[in-house]
């Protein structure tokens, strides 16, 4: 090989080595994803008053330390899973919950009302946790014109 034709291969290699060094660097040292605020997990809680009352708070659950790509909750004590469908048709007068229960919508959206007028809605995704086993209790009815898909986890601590 001649003495230009080396030069000109090494100048060549050489000019990928800032591109690699930099390209190295920016995916080494790219904080992008960390830096993103994860989504938390909200669960919307509905429980007895001492007026007697539903009332509503949410929450967020708190989560332990990332492992890789994971977080995890503390584990929640659980009976059973019931799967529910309900028809656009779905309208309850006040009542309560049978149980503390966690109920998940899957598909479709419905809403609960409150004795003093606030609506929660229950979309697909939601995660709601029904403790007002006593007292007046809430309504509830479907919204849309779709079935809605919901699951009914009891839990375990049941008195």
């Amino acid at each position: 090989m001649s003495t230009r034709r080396r030069i000109a291969t090494g100048l060549v290699a050489l000019g990928w080595i800032p591109t690699l060094a930099f390209i190295g660097a920016h995916w080494v040292g790219d904080t992008h994803a960390d830096a993103q605020t994860r989504t938390p997990i909200k669960v919307t809680r509905i429980f007895s008053g001492p007026d007697n009352q539903t009332h509503a708070e949410e929450y967020e659950v708190p989560l332990g330390a990332p492992r890789g790509a994971t977080e995890l909750s503390e584990e929640v004590a659980v009976t059973s899973l019931q799967f529910r469908r309900t028809s656009s048709a779905y309208d309850l007068p006040f009542h309560t919950a049978p149980r503390r229960q966690y109920v998940i919508t899957l598909r479709g959206e419905s809403e609960i009302e409150l004795g003093d007028g606030t609506k929660i809605r229950l979309h697909p995704g939601h995660i709601l946790l029904a403790e007002d086993v006593t007292g007046q209790g809430h309504i509830s009815r479907a919204i849309g014109t779709d079935d809605r898909i919901s699951l009914f986890i009891p839990l375990a601590d049941q008195d």
